[in-house]
C-alpha cells in the first residue's frame, strides 16, 4: 500500500513538473510585465486609433521586447548608454537638456525630441531623415556622438547585435517574438519601434473639456485656447490634429541668426526652401518637456511664444505664417496656461525595468 502511495504521488509531482514544462514552452514568449495588453495599448481620450505597420504588426511580446532594449546600455558600444538617456520617463520621454549627451560625454547638435505620440509622426528626427521609427531606432546606434565608437553604421550595427546576443534571455526572447536566435538590427529596430509607438499621451484637461466636462479647463486656459486657434494667433495651422502637429517643416528662424547655422531638413532635400526648416513637433506634454526648439535655445513656454510674438527670426527662408502677432500681455500669459492644459496621460505607467535580461 505504501508503494502505491509513493508511486501515485510520484506520478502526481512527475505530472506537475511536465504541465510546467510544458506551459513554459508555450508561452516562453508572453510578455511578463504586465505593461503591454495583448490586443494594444489603450489609446487615451483624444488621440486616434494606431495604424500599425503590415510588416511590423504589434505584440504584446515584441513591444515587452522593445521596452527592454529601449533602457538598455549594452546597446551602446562603452555600455553607458540607452535610449532612454536621451529619452527619459523622468522628463516625459525628453531629456530636459540644450542638446544630448552620448558616450564619451560627447555633445550633440540638437535637443532630444520627447519619444511620446511619435507614433503619429511621419519622418522622423528634426530634419525627417528617417522614414519610420524602425530607421530612426537603428540612426542613434550608427551614430559615433551618440552609442558607438564606430564610425561605419554596418559595423556599429554588428557589434551591438553581437553584445546582445551574448544575454542567453535575449536570445530566448528574439526566438520567441521573430523566430530566430540569429536575429539582425531589423529585428532589434523593430521591437523598439513597437514599444515606442505604446508611449502615448491623451485624456489632459483639454481632451476632457472637448469631450463636454466645462470645468476642465480654467477660465486662464480657455481664454488661451481661443488664442490658440484664433485667426490672429493661428497656432493650429502648423499644431493641429489629435498629436498637436502637421508633421510638416518650417523655418521659424530659430538659429538662423548664427555664423553657421543648422540648415535642417535642407541638409536631407538639399532644397533651398528647406534652409532652416525643422519638423513641427507635437504639442502634447509641452509642458514637460523644455527646454524647446531643436537646439535647445528657449528654456520656457514663455520664451517660445514670445518668439512667435516677435515674428520669429528673420532670415531669407522664414516661414510665410511666422509674422508679429502682437498679443497683448493677458493673451500670451493664457496661451502658456493652454498649453499646460495639453499636458496627458497613457505614459507614465512606463518605468524603466528594475531588471535587464542576463
Amino acid at each position: 500500500m505504501r508503494i502505491h502511495k509513493k508511486a501515485l504521488v510520484l506520478a502526481t509531482v512527475g505530472f506537475a513538473l511536465a504541465a510546467t514544462a510544458a506551459w513554459y514552452h508555450a508561452n516562453a514568449g508572453t510578455a511578463t510585465s504586465g505593461l503591454f495588453p495583448k490586443d494594444g495599448p489603450k489609446i487615451p481620450l483624444g488621440l486616434v486609433e494606431i495604424v500599425w505597420p503590415e510588416e511590423n504588426p504589434y505584440s504584446a511580446e515584441k513591444a515587452e521586447l522593445g521596452w527592454l532594449l529601449f533602457f538598455d546600455t549594452r546597446l551602446s558600444s562603452d555600455r553607458s548608454v540607452s535610449c532612454a538617456s536621451c529619452h527619459a520617463p523622468a522628463h516625459a520621454y525628453a531629456d530636459g537638456r540644450p542638446v544630448s549627451t552620448g558616450i564619451k560625454q560627447q555633445k550633440g547638435g540638437r535637443s532630444a525630441p520627447s519619444v511620446i505620440n511619435r507614433v503619429y509622426g511621419a519622418a522622423q528626427f528634426w530634419d525627417g531623415r528617417a522614414a519610420s521609427l524602425e530607421e530612426q531606432a537603428k540612426g542613434p546606434i550608427a551614430n559615433p556622438i551618440e552609442m558607438t565608437a564606430e564610425k561605419d553604421a554596418g559595423k556599429a550595427h554588428a557589434a551591438c547585435v553581437d553584445s546582445l546576443r551574448e544575454v542567453k534571455e535575449y536570445r530566448r526572447r528574439f526566438k520567441a517574438v521573430f523566430g530566430t536566435e540569429e536575429f539582425t538590427i531589423d529585428h532589434v529596430a523593430m521591437a523598439i519601434a513597437t514599444f515606442e509607438r505604446t508611449v502615448l499621451s491623451g485624456n489632459s484637461p483639454y481632451d476632457k473639456f472637448k469631450a463636454g466636462d466645462k470645468t476642465a479647463l480654467t477660465e486662464s486656459q480657455q481664454r488661451g485656447m481661443n488664442v490658440f486657434f484664433s485667426n490672429n494667433a493661428r497656432c493650429d495651422s502648423c499644431h493641429d490634429g489629435a498629436a498637436f502637429t502637421t508633421n510638416q517643416f518650417a523655418n521659424i528662424g530659430v538659429g538662423m541668426d548664427k555664423v553657421n547655422p543648422d540648415l535642417g531638413r535642407y541638409n536631407v532635400t538639399k532644397r533651398d526652401s528647406d534652409k532652416g526648416a525643422f519638423k513641427t513637433p507635437g504639442l502634447r506634454d509641452i509642458a514637460r518637456t523644455a527646454p524647446y526648439m531643436h537646439d535647445g535655445s528657449l528654456k520656457t513656454l514663455e520664451d517660445v511664444v514670445e518668439h512667435y510674438d516677435k515674428g520669429g527670426i528673420k532670415n531669407q527662408w522664414l516661414h510665410q505664417d511666422v509674422k508679429p502677432l502682437k498679443l497683448s500681455k493677458q493673451d500670451k500669459s493664457d496661451l502658456v496656461q493652454f498649453l499646460h492644459a495639453l499636458n496627458g496621460e497613457g505614459w507614465q505607467h512606463i518605468k524603466a525595468p528594475t531588471k535587464l535580461p542576463k
